[in-house]
């Protein structure tokens, strides 16, 4: 069953207890190149702003952002810009060459664009941001790094998603799943063949991250791609703690929307199964 989709193992190391990282979004190395403004990160920013992939998203940057990008540039994990990979309304997609030579996907967020409504109602209650401001670049800032942080743990987990890379400011590095040519694609862009193995990967998935202490948030066809017969899981920058106020509520709402989608492939799935499988004890055999 999981050779056909790839499943990854958990990596090695202490189980996952009851704590949390620290997450600063207090001023970083960025913002202290955006106020000196010396020449070579002018220079630096009038070149980006000129690239072609770049004019056309102007309202993307502000001068902290190019900043972010610089320090990105400087540290070694970005090399050279390639094309736009997807426009969202809170944030844009790039492709990237990294330092190592490999493709990496380069996620900007937009300060003035992203809805500060919506990401707050993900952020209270998450015990890493109990003092979280109501300045819309710190909430953007620790959305960023929240997507971060959450990428790391489902990694640890053994849930397989965009390896994490480096965070800056609004900015995100990642690996990059497939490459503009042969792009990953959606499950909704797709028939997926043999959906009840895709179905219990699925769910092995959504378990480990529960266990782990996290529950996506936003589940879906949409945000599950298939490359290279691995299935992936993206977009955790809404993930909350299983202490947040509304998880149980999100877990049932991402149970009910990936067993229906199963259900329609032809797979034996309904989401109050899914849901008792997602939260059983450890010691408990669902299969």
């Amino acid at each position: 069953m999981t050779d056909e989709f790839g499943m990854v193992e958990p990596q090695e190391g202490e189980a996952f207890g009851d704590e949390w990282e620290e997450i600063d979004v207090s001023d970083d190395e960025a913002d202290r190149i955006a106020r000196r403004k010396d020449r070579d990160f002018d220079e630096f920013r009038m070149r980006l702003k000129d690239a072609d992939q770049f004019k056309v998203e102007q309202s993307v940057f502000d001068d902290a952002t190019f900043a972010a990008i610089y320090k990105l540039v400087q540290d070694g994990y970005i090399d050279a810009f390639g094309g736009p990979i997807s426009t969202g309304k809170e944030a844009n997609v790039f492709e990237a060459l990294g330092g190592d030579d490999s493709d990496v996907a380069v996620k900007i967020y937009r300060i003035n664009a992203s809805d500060f409504r919506h990401m707050r109602d993900y952020l209270e209650g998450d015990p890493r941001f109990e003092n979280i401001g109501h300045d819309k670049g710190q909430v953007v800032r620790a959305w960023v790094r929240k997507e971060f942080a959450n990428l790391e743990r489902a990694q640890r987990a053994g849930v397989r998603v965009p390896k994490p890379i480096a965070v800056q400011r609004n900015v995100l590095v990642m690996e990059l799943v497939g490459v503009v040519d042969d792009r990953a694609r959606r499950l909704s862009e797709v028939r997926v063949e043999n959906p009840q193995t895709a179905y219990e990967v699925v769910r092995e998935y959504m378990r480990r991250l529960h266990r782990a202490g996290l529950v996506h948030g936003d589940l879906s066809e949409y945000n599950l791609i298939i490359h290279d017969g691995e299935l992936v899981v993206i977009d955790l920058g809404q993930a909350v703690t299983v202490h947040h106020p509304n998880a149980e509520e999100f877990l049932r709402r991402d149970c009910r929307n990936v067993a229906n989608f199963f259900r329609r492939q032809g797979a034996d799935a309904d989401g109050d199964s899914l849901y008792e499988f997602v939260t059983a004890e450890e010691d408990e055999d669902k299969d």
